[in-house]
């Protein structure tokens, strides 16, 4: 069974990643990706999560974008979903692409130093 919570998410999840389709004004934010939207029960606040193509700084200058525009997309998401509340919109870097790439490397370099030799 679906949570309301979750189907509501799933439509910030589409409005915000057409706002960005259509392109926010910012031009700190750079290429980015939605991973995902988690929406508290009472729906009051959501918390994006997302991942910045390129280094450190753009993820930190993506990051600035977004909280700048947050005001003007979570006004967009009020019209468009029609709640009693609309939620607060929290945005935060997804870590676990960089943690499963930092796994991958560690799975590789015990493949490199291991022969495959089990006795």
């Amino acid at each position: 069974m679906v949570k309301r919570s979750d189907k509501v998410a799933e439509e910030i999840h589409k409005i915000i990643s057409e706002l960005l389709i259509k392109g926010l004004k910012d031009p700190r934010i750079g290429f980015l990706t939605i991973t995902g939207v988690k929406l508290t029960p009472d729906l009051r606040q959501a918390t994006v999560y997302f991942t910045v193509h390129g280094d450190d700084a753009a993820k930190k200058n993506s990051e600035a974008g977004l909280n700048s525009a947050k005001g003007y997309i979570r006004k967009e998401i009020g019209q468009a979903l029609k709640l009693r509340f609309t939620p607060e919109v929290i945005f935060k870097y997804d870590t676990s692409l960089d943690y499963g790439q930092h796994i991958e490397s560690i799975l590789k370099e015990i493949g490199a130093t291991d022969d495959g030799d089990d006795s």
